[in-house]
């Protein structure tokens, strides 16, 4: 069954070769009962953890029903050690957050089996625990919890059981207990190997094995096996892959884990809390604003021009006043008569005006518009009406106010059919236009519409216009207009060919397009901003699973020498990871929708929270967990069984 030659164990300890084994040859067959005995220093617990496939040797032959070991993988070890091999250890080895008859049933999760509570209750009852199935270890003796661990090793009816000094943290009353269950077991068929200090635990055993100074010096047999040695060999499944039973029991374990250091994981938690709330405020924000920056451009048209007197080239787009020029009406005219693709135009003259109604006074911004102005430039009143064409000729004193005007002068009174004084003058209000907010730091509701010709003649006293709206077919022909306009006023005005044009064109669907740009850069800055504090949050993921991998150490170890596979492992932390950030980010994201509404409330922002930008947001805290979370569990996985078990 088991058959060793030559082989030799080293170790480097600072940095000088230690040879522990130094050429054992030793072979086992199956049904003996041996217990190997040597003095501290002699090499019997290396060898025990060489038989228990717990470590690997330096050099030599392994076979173990005819299998060599060095020609198998991880997996195939694994497998080894959770169907062919139980492994009872001096410290017991207990997950204390469980019960003992989950720790029982624990090897056969790595079988990709169910575990069996009612089964691993039956071992604990052939073991004298049956009435402790629902306990803690840290609720039962020293005798219990060794106990514990000789049911454990039995669960998934292994053919060999390794114990390493199983009595040497028990009294001697427990000690002759936990002797008669291994004797038992043996009677039963199954091997049983004992590493042991002490002459009368090796009493118990059919074989002695001394060894000393890492070399077998005797092997007494005082009584043959029962059991004859079969001829098969071993045979490992293909098929020994990761289930979902153990991806489960890992999830459970995580949420164990997480639940067990509730301080520490919600602080590891707050900063994939902050990122991700930071994140989605951010771009609601920036979201907010270029949905607004949108809205109030479409009401002024993505095929409108605005020709202005001047010509001040900045940035590559016309913007002011310059050269010393006027517009007239009769541009105006020429415009539409001359210029293809025109469909109307709309001139403007502006200025500032003192309001009056009763005893309210209150200054704004006066306009002078055209009748197409309302279908130009979306702005049809949403109560009372705009004027006409012939109110506009007959120089009538009409006028439409903006809502910020009629909340100054009227308060809650209906404005429609009033006098105010407009510079000392009256004019009868016919209509309110639409509410269309805060553009930067202008208000488009603190305006008054008056009839263009009585802006002109009776208002503000201008024999020109200040602009000429030029409404285009189709927003595609835009730069064929535009030449086309420049070329026109060139004519008109007389501008020879050596001198710069005397009018600026502002093109509203590329003055859009600069600031809806604008506003994404700003919103792609806001959460990289944003990001950076994400990926802080991952930098503490990956600190704090590091100190849990160094805490749980031991337990790595265990669930290695039970049957645990590096894959197995390496989920398990992944997971405990994944979690973290899956739940930081689902709160992130609660933070992240109130802190949004609550600073649209308080600075009256427009926020718009896209389902773009949470499931970004959550999407790559979950990337964060994983990334961050797989260093320190690949670290956990690449544990060799013994090296965790041996940690302090």
């Amino acid at each position: 069954m088991i058959e060793l030659k030559g082989i030799k164990k080293i170790y480097q300890m600072g940095g000088e070769p230690l040879e522990v084994l130094r050429g054992v040859d030793l072979s086992v067959k199956e049904g003996e009962f041996v217990a190997i005995m040597g003095p501290s220093g002699s090499g019997k617990s290396t060898l025990m953890h060489i038989l228990g496939l717990l470590d690997r040797p330096s050099s030599g032959s392994y076979k173990l029903f005819g299998r060599e070991i060095s020609e198998l993988d991880d997996v195939e070890l694994s497998y080894l050690r959770a169907r062919i091999i139980g492994f009872v250890f001096q410290q017991f080895n207990l997950l204390p957050r469980i019960t003992a008859a989950d720790n029982v049933a624990l090897p056969q999760i790595y079988l990709g089996e169910k575990a069996r509570p009612a089964e691993a209750g039956k071992y604990l009852a052939q073991v004298g625990l049956g009435d402790r199935a629902g306990h803690k270890p840290n609720q039962l003796s020293g005798g219990q919890q060794q106990r514990v661990a000789i049911a454990r090793s039995l669960v998934n009816a292994p053919k060999i059981i390794f114990a390493d000094e199983p009595t040497g943290n028990l009294a001697s009353d427990q000690s002759s207990e936990i002797m008669a269950i291994f004797r038992k077991l043996n009677d039963q068929g199954i091997t049983v190997i004992i590493v042991t200090h002490e002459p009368e635990i090796a009493a118990w055993a059919d074989r002695v094995i001394k060894v000393k100074d890492g070399l077998v010096v005797e092997d007494l047999v005082k009584k043959a096996p029962l059991k004859k040695e079969t001829d098969g060999h071993l045979r490992i499944p293909r098929s020994f892959f990761l289930s979902w039973l153990e991806v489960s029991e890992n999830m459970a374990s995580s949420i164990n884990s997480i639940i067990s250091n509730k301080t520490r994981s919600f602080l590891t938690m707050l900063g994939i809390i902050i990122g991700v709330g930071a994140l989605i405020a951010m771009l609601a924000v920036g979201t907010g604003a270029q949905r607004a920056i949108e809205k109030q451009m479409s009401s002024l048209g993505t095929n409108l021009l605005a020709v202005i007197p001047g010509n001040r080239s900045q940035g590559g787009m016309s913007l002011g006043r310059g050269a010393v020029s006027r517009l007239t009406l009769a541009d105006a005219k020429a415009l539409a008569r001359s210029v293809s693709n025109v469909t109307r135009t709309d001139s403007n003259v502006q200025g500032s005006a003192q309001l009056v109604y009763g005893p309210r006074n209150y200054r704004s911004r006066v306009t002078g518009v055209t009748a197409v102005y309302p279908s130009m430039r979306a702005a049809e009143p949403y109560y009372g009406r705009f004027f006409s064409e012939d109110e506009n000729t007959q120089l009538r004193k009409v006028a439409l106010l903006g809502q910020t005007v009629v909340t100054q002068l009227f308060g809650a009174e209906d404005p429609v059919g009033k006098s105010i004084k407009i510079n000392r003058k009256n004019f009868t209000v016919i209509g309110v236009l639409p509410m269309k907010g805060a553009a930067g730091f202008q208000d488009q509701d603190d305006t008054v519409i008056v009839p263009l010709n009585t802006a002109m003649k009776i208002l503000l006293g201008k024999q020109y216009v200040d602009s000429i709206w030029v409404e285009v077919s189709d927003y595609k022909l835009m730069p064929a207009v535009q030449d086309e306009i420049k070329a026109l006023m060139r004519k008109r005005h007389g501008v020879p060919a050596y001198k710069e044009d005397d009018v600026s064109l502002m093109n509203m669907a590329d003055l859009q397009s600069m600031l809806t740009g604008t506003i994404k850069t700003f919103s792609t800055l806001l959460g990289i901003i944003a990001g950076i504090s994400l990926m802080v949050g991952g930098i503490g993921i990956m600190n704090i699973m590091l100190v849990s991998v160094s805490e749980r150490t031991k337990e790595i170890g265990l669930r290695k020498a039970i049957g645990a596979t590096r894959r197995a492992v390496l989920l398990q932390f992944l997971i405990e990871a994944v979690i973290i950030s899956v739940i930081g980010g689902l709160l992130g994201i609660i933070a992240g929708a109130g802190s949004s509404i609550l600073l649209s409330r308080i600075s009256g922002w427009a926020v718009y929270i896209s389902p773009f930008s949470v499931a970004l947001a959550f999407g790559f805290s979950a990337t964060v967990g994983v990334v961050f979370g797989f260093w320190p569990a690949k670290k956990a996985s690449l544990l060799s069984p013994i090296d965790a078990l041996r940690y302090e």
